[in-house]
């Protein structure tokens, strides 16, 4: 089988503006081409739509990661195409790649297989610039901020409490922590700083939650980026940023418009990280896909204990969006790794470790059905090594636990090898769904952050020092206990150790870190020792990347 990138490299791309006025009949004005197979959707246009009707929602989440993979943006894509195969006019929703797993662990985020957005190479690496735009906007805010100090410090910055950062879409542990202004009086004032990636950002937030032109601008304004001795908070708009800050995201706010192997429409618009942030695409193009399409299939960051309870607290409670129905996706390599099967055996059929794997699957499967009241179908992302033992005690498994279980080979045949899949998703949309919260407005911060813990990860307890108790109830006291929380945890286990793999139970859930999220108005929690500003491994994918004389490039997957 060829590499993802000699596949996409191979594929017979359509020009995106006719593709896209054929499918769904979207005029050619209001596309604005990036070269001939990516394009921005006019806001103008989206907003024309307001008043349609909206299709299905869809949502894509998985089991626990592991390093064995499960194919979650794959079988997004995979079902989006399935979804066209059969008849149905679908549309799918991603999230840009972030270039710091790019170039580290993960590699390219573009599916795999004969399941891809295309052109890869564009979407794995610079796009439409939106990353870039977002650097930018968040990093004029920090240059503003020290500026003003510079300059006499009329606002009564305290230097030692100032929480605005900067960022960078690179993965550089060197960056975690240092000191800005060095080097005497006409660089400012000496202060302690550092970096996070920009997908942890709250202006990547922000950019994915808002709704508009007008709402970016004012969630931008209400950004607060530091305190005065007295504590009282100073925001963006005290530093009169948010209008510069809108100006460089203006053009970013517009969907991106790409397409799959199969030449249907997709939008890959934002990209927060799951397990640092909410982990999902942007509002404005859901939205608009909803709109357009009689479905559309999104994904959640991660496992649905991280991206799909953030996708249902923060995105959905913000936006008012419904998903119809959930795809649960695990491979039988991925239940073996959860049954303690080391990677480099997760090939040998072993039904001991499957069947002890499958307690993971089983925690997510009722988590999505009675914690968010939500039908669910779990997809079977078939590899060449599963066995028929193996897959007829997944099936059989999974049955056991009330859903449907589809196996899905959109890997090796695209969208007719998840025609299944899309064929029982389409059943599970005309179900009835009560989508349901977590936990509600009024619940406090320590209580919404509780019931997160003991109902999606199977904690027995939270803890938090003092001080980080006192930051939450100053938090909940200034006028803030109405917010969501956004739980920043590692992505690989229910727990906050990423070495607890099945379903751990009675684990203590510790908040070492409180993060106002103002604009975008969630509280960030960060437990264990998940990282804001992630490091490279010792052999980062970049080393596998490269460019011939002729521009072509290979290594991204």
């Amino acid at each position: 089988m060829k590499s993802d990138i000699a596949i996409a490299q191979a594929a017979t791309l359509r020009r995106i503006t006719p593709l896209a006025h054929e499918r769904y009949g979207i005029p050619d004005d209001h596309l604005s081409p990036y070269g001939h197979y990516k394009a921005k959707l006019s806001l103008d246009y989206a907003n024309s739509l307001r008043a349609q009707p909206d299709g299905k929602l869809i949502l894509v989440t998985a089991i626990s990661p592991t390093p064995a993979g499960e194919g979650k943006t794959t079988t997004t894509v995979g079902l989006g195409d399935a979804l066209n195969h059969i008849g149905k006019k679908a549309i799918i929703c991603l999230r840009e790649p972030s270039l710091g797993p790019v170039f580290g662990m993960k590699g390219g985020a573009a599916g795999g297989g004969m399941a891809q957005v295309v052109p890869m190479e564009d979407i794995n690496l610079h796009f439409t610039g939106d990353f870039s735009a977002i650097a930018l906007a968040h990093n004029l805010l920090s240059a503003l901020i020290d500026n003003h100090i510079h300059h006499g410090n009329a606002l009564g910055f305290d230097v030692r409490r100032i929480t605005w950062k900067r960022v960078m879409d690179m993965n550089d542990r060197a960056l975690r922590d240092l000191t800005v202004a060095l080097g005497g009086p006409a660089n400012g004032y000496p202060r302690e700083d550092g970096f996070d990636i920009v997908v942890a950002s709250e202006v990547m937030a922000i950019f994915c939650l808002a709704t508009s032109l007008a709402d970016l601008k004012q969630r931008l304004a209400n950004i607060v980026v530091g305190h005065t001795t007295d504590l009282q908070p100073i925001r963006a708009s005290d530093l009169k940023a948010q209008g510069a800050m809108a100006a460089l995201l203006k053009d970013a706010l517009a969907p991106n418009v790409v397409q799959t192997l199969e030449n249907n429409i997709a939008f890959i618009h934002g990209g927060p990280f799951a397990n640092i942030a909410h982990g999902c695409n942007t509002v404005l193009a859901t939205a608009t896909a909803l709109k357009l399409a009689d479905y559309v299939v999104t994904e959640a960051g991660f496992g649905a204990d991280l991206g799909a309870e953030k996708f249902i607290d923060i995105k959905c409670r913000k936006s008012g969006l419904r998903p119809s129905a959930v795809v649960l996706v695990a491979t039988v390599r991925a239940l073996k790794y959860h049954g303690g099967v080391e990677v480099k055996n997760a090939g040998v059929e072993n039904l001991d470790a499957l069947q002890k794997g499958l307690v993971n699957l089983q925690r997510h499967i009722r988590n999505v059905r009675e914690r968010y009241g939500l039908p669910c179908v779990v997809a079977i992302n078939h590899r060449t090594e599963d066995t028929p033992a193996e897959i007829d005690l997944l099936k059989r498994a999974a049955s056991a636990f009330g859903v449907e279980v589809v196996l899905a080979r959109h890997w090796a045949d695209g969208g007719p090898g998840a025609a299944d899949l899309a064929r029982a998703v389409v059943v599970l949309c005309e179900q009835p769904s009560q989508m349901r919260f977590v936990y509600e407005d009024a619940d406090t911060l320590w209580q919404k952050v509780g019931k997160v813990a003991a109902s999606i990860y199977g904690a027995s307890e939270v803890t938090a020092d003092a001080k980080v108790r006192a930051q939450i109830e100053a938090l909940q006291a200034q006028g803030y206990g109405h917010y969501p929380v956004c739980i920043a945890k590692t992505q690989y286990s229910f727990s906050t150790d990423p070495k607890l793999r099945g379903a751990p139970d009675g684990h203590v859930l510790n908040i070492r870190e409180v993060r106002l999220a103002a604009g975008a108005e969630f509280v960030v929690m960060v437990c264990g020792d998940v990282m804001t500003m992630p490091g490279l491994p010792k052999e980062p994918a970049a080393h596998a990347i490269d460019v011939d004389a002729n521009g072509r490039i290979s290594g991204l997957f």
